[in-house]
């Protein structure tokens, strides 16, 4: 028996005794991401997705322990930074959340996962570094596929679809660029191709042409970036500047409307991205979720927040099911997920936290707009 199946067991047992929620009429859960600095666009897609989903559940008036509750959202800004990420965490807990609904960035959420384990909080983060659920917390569960599942997909696609046999790669060494790339690196490997170079810079640079001018004389066919759009962008239309026509690959920290505009349209052309799930109107849920979003917020839907509501209905549906906001009592609910929700038709976790079943999208840049091109996996 595994460490979850015991503590889903030990959850049952609480639930035949009776367990129920405490008398408080609030139940907070926390939220934390970058609302500030170059990812702030990213902190507050991912909190606008959890504010609709809090104020649509609250709506439904759901009882706790036979009394109405209200689950309240408690935010803090981590600045993407992994030691404010830990410090926010504790905040968080010491401010009495019983549910943890983040982090956004992998970088942050690692560190900050061993706070909420140790405090015996649930944690359901869109972080998606394999490490995230590989440290044998039965407390972390994810929203997003992980960089296993979907560096392995864009890798053998460009290699087995795109016939890129000479590949360059280049990370940020932050927790999510790094692993991204080395799933990457695996499956084009795998797949047929070589890496003919592997370089590496950091999530706040912005001058690449010393690495750019290594890669050019290397001759890739693409070149694949493990980070985010702040360095994506400039990246893109330096390799323009130097004459590298190869394409550049990335995930979906690159797949964004701001990424065209700050790497130009001309540059960005044929750039090609991966994005855990499907497209928003191939979504079980995405067309309803799109009119409600926009209405509420004025805004078209970006890239997170579908995924940041479909996690916090997970949540909050497993403490009304378990009739407890206590996490001892109502994580074996959690692990037990298996809900239609707005990315997925079957939304539920394995023995790990991870999603099951999660599929991968590949979107190419095309006449200056991001077009999908092909779906792969996903329920």
């Amino acid at each position: 028996m595994t460490l979850r199946q015991l503590w889903i067991v030990g959850g049952l047992c609480a639930l035949a005794l009776g367990g129920t929620a405490s008398a408080q009429d609030v139940v907070k859960l926390g939220f934390a991401g970058p609302l500030s600095g170059a990812q702030a666009q990213y902190g507050k897609d991912m909190e606008n997705g959890l504010t609709l989903a809090l104020e649509e559940f609250n709506a439904t008036h759901p009882k706790i322990g036979g009394k109405e509750v209200r689950f309240q959202l408690v935010a803090e800004d981590d600045q993407a930074d992994p030691r404010n990420g830990t410090t926010v965490a504790q905040r968080l807990v010491d401010e009495g959340i019983q549910g943890m609904l983040g982090h956004f960035n992998s970088g942050t959420t690692i560190p900050a996962s061993r706070v909420y384990n140790q405090a015996g909080i649930a944690q359901i983060a869109m972080a998606t570094a394999p490490e995230y659920t590989q440290q044998g917390y039965q407390t972390a569960f994810r929203m997003m596929t992980s960089d296993t599942q979907q560096g392995a997909v864009i890798g053998a696609f460009a290699v087995g679809k795109l016939g890129y046999k000479k590949i360059a790669i280049v990370d940020d060494r932050t927790a999510y660029g790094q692993g991204l790339a080395d799933e990457f690196d695996k499956a084009a490997k795998a797949a047929g191709a070589t890496v003919v170079r592997r370089e590496y810079t950091n999530d706040k640079a912005v001058d690449f042409k010393a690495i750019l001018t290594q890669i050019k004389s290397a001759g890739p066919d693409a070149v694949f970036y493990g980070g985010a759009q702040g360095q994506s962008a400039p990246m893109v239309r330096q390799m323009r500047e130097l004459g590298i026509k190869a394409p550049l690959i990335s995930g979906e920290m690159s797949k964004t409307d701001d990424f065209i505009k700050l790497a130009g349209a001309q540059a960005a052309e044929g750039t090609i991205c991966s994005l855990a799930g499907l497209p928003l109107e191939q979504m079980p849920g995405g067309a309803g979720y799109k009119q409600r979003y926009e209405k509420r917020f004025g805004a078209p839907v970006q890239t997170y927040s579908p995924y940041a509501y479909d996690g916090a209905m997970a949540m909050m549906k497993a403490m009304v099911a378990a009739n407890s906001a206590d996490p001892a009592k109502y994580l074996s609910a959690l692990a037990a997920t298996n809900m239609q929700g707005v990315t997925a038709q079957h939304y539920a976790y394995d023995e790990k936290g991870d999603l099951k079943g999660g599929g991968i999208t590949i979107y190419k840049v095309t006449g200056g707009k991001w077009a999908p091109v092909e779906s792969v996996g996903g329920k």
